[in-house]
């Protein structure tokens, strides 16, 4: 049978457009403008990381340029349009779709229980009961108000105390949910505070959260395989993937085609037809460069970037100084529907000024006066969000 060929020009376009990266950064960058961004990348990972700006921070400032942090605050702890809780990793996703979690709070239970009980030891089930008591009695907690004290230095997360482990399976199975942050501490509180009553009390059947889940990630994706589809939420297994990709076949539902990676090899994936008939009717993408979060949507699945754009990517935070290629924390450079760049810099609040130390460009992309410029223009842009008033450069930052 031959299929339909996306050329990966046309496939890094779709690829995009699903991710709010096409169009120029415009938007009112709070309240249900805010919200609707997040509902169209479906989640935002959440990371601590601050040497510029948070990660889901710049995700969300990089597809609408008027975001600050207090807006994502506002939709979370104010209005309830967001919850906390994990995908692949820790992230901020819409209420709306706190339901199809059920089946992941359920999966994790004896699942986490068991394996906690081999990292932590098996005292966190005790406090299980005497945590939720106190959160019920008192209200919301973070975890350095209950329990025992521990040393000052940790030896890793593998050594929380009973309590702070039962706090956290508590969050991870649903029973609590996170109701805000102070600086990045999270405060926990009962779920039925936190979740708004229609979310909280729907209830559906895991063929329809298997449905959903497949549903909505090739929404977001594009074109998938039944892994790429499974890994998007992290809610359901390779096989269920399979299986609905099966059927959807079957029932015409979807079609399959080949998308040319940028080292020209094709691969079989799937994709929804009315997103085949308009792929080459998208148009150019906003030629600005973009400064992104090494955990952006569009890179977070690291195999699937270097296939689409060539582009290899490594977070090297825990990688000693000496072995690293880049830098600590090197953000990704975009212009267009290409990757061109990454860039590492930091932003020096005592002075109020954004430190860009090296650039090192793709292989094949000249570094004029243009894109030094763009740069420039960009990274002044940047400053509200990352609490500077000036940029500074290092001499000879272009490797």
């Amino acid at each position: 049978m031959n299929l339909p060929i996306l050329d990966n020009q046309t496939a890094r376009r779709v690829f995009l457009d699903a991710h709010a990266l096409m169009a120029r950064p415009i938007g009112p960058g709070r309240g249900a403008g805010l919200a609707q961004l997040i509902t169209r990348l479906g989640f935002v990972q959440v990371d601590s990381v601050n040497t510029m700006a948070r990660a889901h921070d710049l995700i969300l400032w990089s597809r609408q340029n008027a975001y600050r942090p207090d807006a994502l605050r506002a939709l979370n702890d104010r209005d309830r349009a967001t919850f906390e809780h994990w995908t692949h990793d820790a992230a901020v996703i819409p209420a709306e779709f706190f339901p199809y979690w059920r089946l992941r709070f359920a999966r994790d239970r004896d699942r986490l229980r068991a394996r906690w009980k081999n990292w932590h030891g098996a005292a966190f089930h005790a406090e299980i009961d005497t945590v939720l008591r106190r959160i019920n009695d008192h209200g919301a907690v973070h975890s350095a108000e209950i329990g025992e004290k521990r040393a000052e230095k940790s030896t890793g997360w593998w050594d929380w105390h009973p309590s702070k482990t039962a706090l956290e399976y508590l969050w991870r199975t649903g029973e609590l949910a996170i109701t805000r942050r102070e600086g990045f501490r999270k405060f926990y509180d009962l779920t039925e505070r936190v979740i708004p009553p229609e979310h909280l009390n729907a209830h559906i059947p895991e063929d329809g959260v298997i449905d959903w889940a497949c549903r909505s990630a090739l929404d977001r994706l594009g074109f998938a395989t039944p892994g790429e589809l499974a890994a998007f939420w992290a809610l359901i297994t390779p096989a269920e993937a399979k299986a609905w990709v099966d059927g959807a076949l079957k029932r015409g539902e979807i079609s399959e085609a080949m998308v040319v990676g940028a080292d020209g090899a094709p691969r079989r994936v799937v994709l929804w037809p009315r997103t085949l008939a308009r792929a080459h009717d998208l148009g150019d993408p906003t030629p600005r460069l973009r400064v992104l979060s090494p955990f952006d949507p569009a890179l977070r699945d690291r195999k699937r970037a270097e296939r689409l754009f060539g582009f290899s990517y490594r977070i090297e935070i825990f990688v000693p100084e000496a072995q690293r290629r880049y830098g600590y924390y090197v953000f990704p450079l975009m212009e267009g529907d290409r990757m061109v760049g990454r860039i590492d810099m930091r932003a020096d609040r005592e002075t109020s000024c954004l430190r860009v130390r090296a650039l090192w460009p793709e292989a094949g992309i000249s570094w004029g006066q243009g894109r030094e410029n763009r740069l420039a223009a960009e990274l002044h842009r940047l400053l509200p969000l990352a609490g500077c008033d000036s940029v500074a450069f290092a001499d000879d930052f272009v490797k």
